[in-house]
């Protein structure tokens, strides 16, 4: 079984997902996100996807390390050598994404294996954390304490620091043992409101 092809056909179910509602609601047209997520696989590899400028990071062994590249305007400019990597977090253009999610046929959805393993820490974040935080600053945040609470402190770090975007952070820890399966999504904040409907049984 090919999990990670298995993965990405479930995103591309939910991204098409998108762009039903979309149809049913003129409100939501043009709307878009973007996506960074971790999934345990059968055969007990962890994949990570992505698509966007949302960020995934691993903390192991006290370092912390960027596991995602963001699909951005800046970014190709950072590649190319345009401009550094210090300068990036306040380019007038940094907004602007090259992949996302739209309901489109040819939405750009990385998956790969990701290298986790037992103790690493693993921080999921918007642009809405990383635009208005450098990256050293998020360390202390996410060492001590549990999940939950190194999220909190992300999430608090990044308002405190005058973010005026989505604020989202996600903390998970890679410890063996088996993987508890929740049969039905759940949906928090606005996406609660407009997704309360079933979705199709694709997962």
């Amino acid at each position: 079984m090919h999990d990670d092809i298995d993965l990405l056909g479930v995103l591309r179910v939910a991204n098409w997902e998108l762009r039903a509602h979309a149809r049913r609601d003129p409100a939501l047209s043009g709307m878009a996100t973007t996506l960074t997520g971790l999934v345990v696989a059968s055969d007990g590899r962890i994949l990570l996807a992505h698509s966007g400028d949302s960020r995934a990071y691993r903390l192991r062994g006290g370092e912390l390390t960027r596991q995602t590249r963001d699909d951005s305007f800046v970014q190709a400019l950072v590649d190319s050598g345009v401009i550094a990597e210090q300068d990036a977090p306040t380019h007038p253009r940094r907004n602007i994404v090259t992949a996302s999610l739209s309901g489109q046929a040819d939405d750009a959805i990385t998956v790969c294996p990701a290298d986790a393993r037992s103790g690493d820490r693993w921080l999921l974040c918007s642009d809405g954390v990383t635009d208005y935080l450098p990256e050293p600053a998020l360390l202390p945040a996410l060492t001590p304490g549990t999940p939950a609470e190194a999220a909190d402190a992300v999430a608090e770090l990044a308002l405190a620091g005058g973010s005026r975007d989505n604020v989202t952070a996600v903390v998970c820890d890679v410890s063996p043992g088996e993987v508890g399966v929740r049969e039905e999504p759940v949906f928090h904040g606005s996406a609660a409101e407009r997704f309360a409907e079933p979705l199709d049984d694709v997962l």
